[in-house]
């Protein structure tokens, strides 16, 4: 076929087009999921029963999991902590600022082929990797996050030094492989033990849990959403524990990205009656947003949920919130409701509210979970005490991704997908194109 030139101009349209298409993809690709800023410690079992095949299995697992973070000084920021009979800090949180540094330094490590000395490594976590002084940041708004790998049974005790840990706000997560003992693994790991503790038949397929971990790390940070808290201020609840309930908001405040044209929070309180305290869009940063909670007055009767809830669909959500955004309802109860629930619990979730419902001490938990958005063992907690509501806001993540948005991680999968589903349908335009022209041009001859 003559190529003439209104083909050639075709072809080049055709082309700059599909290498725009290429260069979006890969630009979106890039930056489809930004983890939240994490100081992360990767405790690494290198006893003599790992053999050196199986070590290398565990780097390649450390290197694939640190490719799905958004590794930075501001970001996430990641350490080594190598151990056996001792302690190495192969990698300390200032040390690397790239990605690709990083992976080169997790290549390098040796294993060090003694016993397994656990606890002391976990002690040297708390003490040494995660201080100031090896680069963690002091901010409560940094998650701290530890992933211990081991294989065997510990020639030292877990079980204390672990929730020293724990108690100073560094969320462990405990692998097992092999004939590793599941026990010790169990007094390790954070609540809820079923999210923290993993176990694999072999380090060959310890890169099975690559997927977990990255999702585990993944969050929107560009996206709105609209949360209003209800709060029981019944008289059961106790000005004491009122207070235990305000630092609790306020926990999960800290966990929101509050701004402008972020996460906005309404707060209402209700006993016999209901009280918003404040509105969606009133205070628009966590400094302002806190302040607020803790000036909240503690009403101290009786325990309406169902007209609470009523209020939140009819009110709460109409007035400030934002379309097109995210509704989010966290409800707090300490005690049986005195009206009926269900109607109103029912239309919540009609509406697209995302409810999670949390109980303490007497809330029954069959309200709880009328409640509950599905699935309900994601979004109803229980407690029996005040004192640990504080395990439930470490437990309730607050998912303010749309299921359709492409920051979700997995949907990169699906992007990629879509791009080579377009390429191809490209494709095949420009050699039915192609054709027709030739065809004319056999007219015009």
């Amino acid at each position: 076929m003559t190529v003439t030139p209104l083909l050639l101009l075709l072809l080049g349209l055709i082309g700059t087009h599909a290498t725009i298409d290429q260069r979006t993809a890969a630009a979106m690709a890039a930056g489809l999921c930004k983890t939240r800023p994490t100081d992360l410690i990767f405790i690494i079992d290198s006893s003599r029963s790992v053999r050196p095949s199986e070590f290398e299995q565990v780097k390649v697992f450390l290197a694939k999991v640190i490719e799905g973070l958004d590794v930075g000084p501001n970001a996430t920021r990641v350490g080594v902590v190598n151990y056996a009979s001792r302690v190495k800090n192969e990698v300390s949180l200032k040390t690397h600022k790239t990605k690709a540094g990083l992976v080169k330094a997790v290549t390098k490590i040796e294993p060090l082929s003694t016993g397994t000395m656990t606890g002391l490594a976990i002690q040297f976590a708390l003490n040494v990797a995660f201080s100031e002084a090896e680069g963690a940041r002091k901010s409560n708004e940094i998650s701290k996050v530890a992933i211990i790998v081991t294989d065997g049974r510990p020639q030292d005790n877990v079980k204390d030094i672990a929730q020293r840990a724990r108690d100073a706000g560094i969320e462990i997560f405990a692998i097992g492989v092999g004939r590793v003992d599941m026990s010790t693994l169990k007094q390790m790991a954070s609540d809820p033990l079923d999210d923290h503790v993993d176990y694999v038949e072999s380090y060959s397929v310890i890169e099975k849990l690559t997927k977990k971990f990255q999702e585990a790390f993944c969050a929107c940070s560009n996206a709105a959403t609209d949360v209003v808290f209800l709060i029981d201020g019944s008289k059961s609840v106790r000005p004491e524990n009122f207070e235990l309930v305000k630092k609790w908001i306020n926990q999960i405040i800290d966990k929101l990205d509050v701004s402008d044209s972020k996460a906005h929070v309404a707060l209402v309180q209700y006993s016999s009656a209901v009280k918003q305290e404040f509105p969606l869009g009133r205070y628009n940063n966590k400094k302002d947003l806190k302040d607020a909670v803790k000036k909240m007055a503690y009403m101290e009767r009786g325990t309406m949920t169902g007209q609470a809830l009523r209020f939140m669909t009819d009110f709460s959500f109409t007035q400030g919130a934002r379309p097109g955004v995210t509704k989010v309802g966290i409800v707090f109860t300490d005690g049986r409701s005195q009206d009926y629930i269900g109607d109103a619990a029912k239309k919540a979730k009609e509406l697209g509210i995302k409810m999670y419902a949390v109980g303490v001490g007497n809330a029954v938990e069959d309200e709880l979970k009328e409640i509950a958005s599905e699935p309900i063992g994601e979004h109803y907690f229980y407690t029996a005490d005040f004192k640990t509501m504080t395990q439930i806001g470490k437990k309730l993540q607050i998912n303010i991704c749309k299921e359709e948005d492409p920051c979700e991680c997995d949907s990169l999968v699906k992007f990629q997908k879509k791009v080579e589903d377009a390429l191809q349908a490209l494709t095949k335009k420009l050699e039915s194109m192609s054709k027709r022209i030739a065809l004319l041009e056999n007219k015009i001859v």
